[in-house]
């Protein structure tokens, strides 16, 4: 069952989750695209930074989701429904950015390579995962799901490979490989922020699987846990770790 999606929650901390973007933007060289691909688009918020960016590109953005597609178009991004698994370059794409997408793609590593090889000579392939599902705040969501009287299928701590294994499988293209993580540590506000937080992302499936009743419950036995992992500062703020996975492929 595909994840259903809240454009409105996922934004809630749209300036955190943004800056990963603009950190992978800065690492591509690419000067004069035909086509820019915005792979996996979600409410379109970054895509007009691509537009702005390659003013004289096609710039082309995709969701699976049918509630981020509809809420990219609202914002006046043209955008439309595509599901990563089935996509395939158009023989014009300089450059695919793929922001906080594939690891939702559990085949994403035997993709990304055809993709590159799809894609035309001078080519960028751009990507930007999350590296943080050994933490506490997914660890725990998959410790309770364990307990739960009702199966809850979700992501476990493979769902995005090493940085290693990334620069790996890229080289092993002939593109030229860069890659590099970063933990940012996002200091958030208000009462149980790293469960708000994570609602937006982490908890979807659990919420998909869960009717609202047991989805409240559920979340009222998570929020202790972790707010003992991730205790407030003297101040009442939080400071959460956010580890990134970057890698850039240029296709000679």
């Amino acid at each position: 069952m595909a994840t259903t999606w809240d454009p409105a929650l996922y934004l809630d901390f749209d300036d955190h989750r943004a800056r990963p973007f603009h950190d992978l933007l800065a690492r591509v060289r690419t000067t004069d695209p035909r086509r820019v691909v915005d792979l996996g688009c979600g409410p379109g918020h970054l895509t007009p930074v691509l537009a702005a960016r390659w003013p004289g590109a096609v710039v082309e953005a995709l969701d699976s989701s049918p509630d981020m597609v509809e809420a990219a178009r609202a914002s006046g991004v043209d955008a439309r429904l595509q599901a990563a698994e089935d996509w395939t370059p158009a023989p014009d794409t300089d450059l695919v950015v793929t922001n906080a997408v594939l690891q939702w793609v559990p085949t994403h590593t035997a993709l990304i390579p055809r993709w590159i090889e799809a894609l035309p000579a001078g080519a960028t392939f751009a990507m930007q995962v999350p590296g943080n599902f050994e933490a506490p705040s997914h660890a725990l969501v998959r410790e309770l799901a364990a307990e739960w009287e009702q199966p809850i299928v979700l992501r476990g701590e493979a769902a995005v490979a090493e940085p290693a294994e990334y620069a790996e499988l890229l080289a092993a293209t002939g593109a030229t490989a860069d890659v590099w993580e970063t933990t940012y540590l996002q200091r958030l506000t208000g009462e149980d922020p790293v469960l708000h937080w994570i609602s937006g992302t982490a908890l979807r499936p659990v919420r998909d699987a869960l009717g609202e009743a047991e989805y409240a419950r559920f979340t009222d036995r998570l929020a202790p846990r972790l707010r003992a992992a991730y205790p407030a500062s003297a101040d009442g703020t939080t400071w959460f770790p956010f580890r990134r996975l970057f890698a850039v492929a240029h296709k000679a």
